[in-house]
């Protein structure tokens, strides 16, 4: 085994080692979250431990704020959508589930739509989305949005240059007039490197839980790397507007790019935080002429563990 190819092994395993971190720290809501994963993980120094607790303090402490953030947003009826773009693997469903973690669903809720089918594919391009956007009190966060049209539409081919005209000429209308409308729109690009996003695609083939994020677009997408950089820029250059400007998150390292995201969002946002009443939990009443009946047996879940 030559000394690059056990690099990218062991890179690999890194790589697992984190996703086994996302999932633990999904988990565990409790503050020693990173004691329980470190013991099962043994990492390798102390260095690495200790980043490991900067990392879930800082997340947790900003996840704190975003509860905070949204009780504003439900008290002011503020509107705000945010936008998630990049390559594939490059990061952005991680850093979603981590803000909506603690959130309410019905406070916040992500939009990631699917390929339009044959009757979307008639309407005007940004119809399907349009019915997704907030209404006062609502945050919604689009795991990817209108600008599949400036990326994998236009690299595989399934716009022509004239939709593809029209979509730039649109889409900067669009934005503004959403603006215009009270909604706050925020527009997030995460960036990896070449090396980078070989290394996550190479993670997922080689771990089971995984191999379900890999289609043949993902795979088709990783050879036409510069076709993707050359539509991104031209997006980037057509559509960063003042009212709705584009926000780079270098996101090679998927810790650092969820708080720097997490830090920046709300940075954005003028929230405050929402005085609440005292909560009280009331006594239980209890009636001389109820009695609970027994749950039939046939319909109970086995404890198997």
């Amino acid at each position: 085994m030559t000394k690059d190819h056990e690099q990218l092994i062991k890179r690999i395993r890194e790589d697992l080692k984190d996703s086994y971190d996302e999932e633990l720290e999904l988990e565990h809501d409790d503050q020693h979250a990173d004691e329980v994963s470190g013991a099962l993980l043994t990492p390798e120094s102390e260095e690495y431990k200790e980043s490991r607790r900067l990392y879930f303090r800082e997340l947790f402490r900003m996840q704190a704020e975003l509860v905070k953030l949204q009780d504003w947003v439900v008290e002011t009826n503020h509107k705000v959508v945010i936008l998630f773009e990049g390559r594939d693997a490059a990061g952005k469903g991680g850093v979603i589930k981590r803000i909506t973690q603690r959130l309410n669903p019905r406070v916040c809720r992500v939009a990631a739509l699917p390929a339009p089918n044959n009757r979307e594919r008639t309407q005007w391009y940004f119809q399907r989305y349009v019915s997704h956007l907030p209404a006062a009190g609502e945050i919604v966060l689009f795991d990817r949005s209108w600008y599949n049209r400036a990326g994998v539409e236009r690299v595989m081919g399934f716009c022509d240059d004239d939709q593809y005209e029209e979509f730039f000429r649109t889409v900067p209308e669009f934005e503004k007039m959403l603006v215009r409308s009270g909604i706050q729109l925020i527009k997030y690009w995460f960036s990896i490197s070449d090396d980078e996003q070989s290394l996550r695609f190479l993670g997922r083939i080689h771990d089971p839980l995984k191999q379900w994020k890999l289609s043949p677009m993902d795979l088709e997408s990783r050879r036409r790397w510069e076709e993707y950089t050359k539509a991104k820029e031209i997006m980037f250059e057509r559509t960063h507007i003042k009212e709705a400007p584009w926000w780079v998150v270098q996101a090679d390292d998927k810790k650092k790019a969820r708080l720097n995201c997490i830090h920046h969002l709300l940075s954005q946002i003028p929230y405050q935080e929402v005085e609440h009443p005292a909560i009280f939990l009331p006594p239980r009443e209890h009636h001389d002429d109820y009695v609970r009946q027994p749950v039939p047996q046939e319909i109970v879940v086995p404890n198997v563990y």
